[in-house]
């Protein structure tokens, strides 16, 4: 009698599919670590890292006829870990890309705050203006673009579920797509 496979394919030389898993909670702690600042460009070389080891060991579900409700566990959970790396991978370029992101107004609103942070540096060190104006001004420039940069960072890190989600959607559907014309291709190969 011949074995049925299972609903999750493994890697290359039979390695475990558990390397997928590890991926996803190690993308959820360095989101996590990540997010707490401004989102570096570290989080691009993770996210495609963690890509490349999920694709390495963790193929997209096997639709089996009497495991419906397992396929689609596998599917769902192949889809979010898919969907959590893009995002890691696209977040720095999602904080500094305006064209990539346009949050006009919430950009606006950093700008500003900016602005505030500067006023509020200058009010703080009034005794430099009188010594070392280049001094005011430095510190004014770097507390402003620290400023921005964690707003920017903390607005990406909103909107990060929202692309997850919708690179898992894309990933669901390609890949239940890709599998329902598998039999179709294989019966056009067998005849």
């Amino acid at each position: 009698m011949a074995e049925k496979a299972p609903s999750v394919g493994t890697g290359a030389h039979n390695a475990s599919a558990q390397p997928g898993f590890v991926g996803v909670a190690l993308a959820a702690v360095l989101t996590f670590a990540l997010a707490q600042g401004s989102w570096q460009w570290f989080a691009t070389y993770i996210g495609v890292t963690l890509l490349v080891v999920i694709f390495s060991f963790y193929r997209p579900p096997v639709r089996m006829s009497d495991s419906r409700s397992s396929y689609a566990q596998n599917l769902l959970a192949y889809s979010l870990v898919v969907g959590l790396c893009v995002a890691i991978m696209l977040a720095p370029m999602l904080q500094r890309w305006a064209w990539f992101f346009p949050m006009t107004g919430t950009r606006n609103q950093c700008r500003e705050l900016g602005k505030y942070e500067s006023l509020r540096v200058e009010a703080s060190l009034t005794n430099l203006t009188h010594r070392d104006g280049a001094a005011l001004a430095y510190a004014q420039d770097i507390h402003r673009h620290d400023a921005v940069a964690d707003c920017l960072a903390s607005t990406t890190t909103l909107w990060l579920p929202v692309y997850a989600a919708g690179a898992a959607l894309l990933v669901g559907l390609g890949a239940w797509s890709f599998d329902r014309t598998r039999p179709r291709r294989e019966t056009a190969v067998g005849t």
